[in-house]
């Protein structure tokens, strides 16, 4: 009996010393998963790694069972050799929903759920993948990098750094020299301190960047051509001792570029004018707009018979013919990156005309002035006129203060209480000089301004 009773006792102490290896194995197992070295290896083989390395990765992600691998798997899925199929099981496994089976199905999901953080090491990641393409863009993106936009949503363009080249104090020659222009094609037109100057839509949307200084004034005009939208930004800020210089990173952000300045590297949002990625992230700077117009050659040549064009010698080899690199979105409905947009009330591509303006954005639907080319409207608690065409994509915007205009019998005219007013780039001018003046805007894709602008802008839809 004894010898039995000492048996059973040496055997629940071998049980116990078992049960806590088990434990302690277990609680190790569980360390190692949430090791963020551990985890950085794992996202690494995502991309890089041998096919049963990646595979082997994508289901040790899925074991451990937590959300914040999905943005990594995500990226994986636009990138990684490994199986799609086994990349979007792993997503639907961990985020319950299966949106669709492509990396633009599960951006816009992602997009959706904000509240789904990715894990500790994900910068690092991303830095590493993107590196992987080129390894310019670690001077964008690199552990600890500050940001006030998410780094999941940040993608790729096709293009490395400064693969689309701004421009940068371009050639400009008389208008009477540019042969190469077309009455109906359409320019960004700019005036500033009577500095008159176009730069044509068939070269700015192979450069999508100029940097430039009009009539004393440096600025930069920020196209995004995937938005649509052409925005003018002075470049030189009180208490700053140089001006700043743009160019094109390569990366996107919901469909719009993330243009760069040359000085820190900070990662800027093209539609709003603040850096959001990088050393200046949280500045509180934020670029001021200027007013510019897209409109025909033949229209701005004729009211301005003094204007300078773009020449085409920029140093770049491009055919220059219009619609050469674009033409086939432009006339597409579809978006071509991955952002989501409600089109309860217009689609994602129709033009609208952005007023930017402290306290005061709106939008206005291009085809509305196809009916009304004079639009008297309000903006909070601005009061103002727009004359527009909308088969050039013209439109200007003035701080009116009540008075109410309408169609002129000249084109370059408008009339309030019988008198003749004069549209001009930067003012209306009326009798004995009086001028009302120009307020900054532009066109853009409404699903663009939708997703920077629409949750605290408005959207003019109806006649006033």
């Amino acid at each position: 009996m004894r010898s039995r009773h000492v048996f059973v006792i040496l055997w629940l102490f071998a049980v116990g010393l078992m049960a806590a290896a088990a434990t302690a194995q277990g609680i190790s197992t569980a360390a190692r998963a949430e090791d963020p070295k551990t985890i950085a290896v794992q996202s690494r083989l995502l991309v890089d790694g041998a096919v049963d390395e990646r595979n082997d990765a994508i289901r040790w992600f899925v074991e451990r069972g937590n959300k914040d691998a999905i943005p990594a798997l995500i990226q994986a899925l636009r990138f990684s050799r490994a199986d799609a199929s086994a990349l979007t099981d792993a997503l639907h496994a961990l985020a319950g929903e299966t949106p669709g089976p492509r990396w633009f199905d599960w951006m816009l999901w992602q997009q959706a759920h904000p509240e789904i953080k990715p894990f500790e090491g994900f910068d690092a990641f991303k830095a590493d993948a993107m590196a992987g393409i080129d390894l310019n863009f670690r001077v964008f993106l690199y552990p600890g990098v500050a940001h006030d936009i998410r780094l999941e949503e940040i993608t790729w363009g096709g293009v490395r750094k400064d693969g689309i080249p701004a421009l940068i104090n371009p050639g400009m020659i008389d208008a009477a020299e540019a042969d190469y222009m077309t009455e109906d094609e359409l320019v960004f037109g700019v005036e500033i301190n009577g500095d008159v100057r176009a730069y044509p839509l068939r070269v700015m949307d192979w450069h999508e960047m100029f940097n430039d200084v009009i009539g004393g004034v440096p600025v930069s005009l920020a196209y995004c051509t995937l938005c649509g939208s052409g925005i003018l930004f002075e470049t030189e800020l009180e208490g700053r001792d140089k001006h700043f210089v743009f160019g094109s990173s390569g990366f996107l952000y919901r469909s719009n570029k993330l243009m760069y300045d040359t000085e820190t590297h900070s990662l800027w949002n093209q539609f709003t004018g603040r850096p959001v990625v990088g050393t200046l992230t949280g500045s509180g700077i934020e670029l001021k707009t200027r007013p510019v117009v897209i409109t025909g050659w033949k229209e701005w040549r004729t009211s301005h018979p003094k204007t300078r064009v773009l020449s085409l010698n920029t140093g770049h080899h491009r055919d220059y013919q219009p619609g050469r690199p674009y033409g086939e979105y432009f006339a597409s409905a579809d978006l071509m990156f991955p952002a989501l947009v409600d089109e309860s009330k217009i689609k994602a591509k129709d033009y609208v005309f952005a007023l930017r303006s402290s306290g005061a954005e709106k939008a206005w639907p291009l085809s509305r002035f196809a009916a009304e080319p004079v639009i008297n409207d309000t903006a909070g608690v601005l009061q103002l006129t727009l004359v527009g065409d909308a088969g050039t994509r013209s439109v200007r915007a003035y701080r009116t203060g009540g008075q109410t205009f309408a169609k002129g019998g000249n084109s370059d005219e408008l009339v309030s209480g019988g008198e003749t007013w004069r549209i001009t780039e930067e003012a209306l001018i009326g009798p004995g000089g009086t001028k009302l003046s120009r307020l900054p805007g532009h066109v853009a894709y409404w699903f663009a301004w939708s997703g920077y602008l629409g949750a605290t802008g408005e959207l003019a839809t109806g006649a006033n």
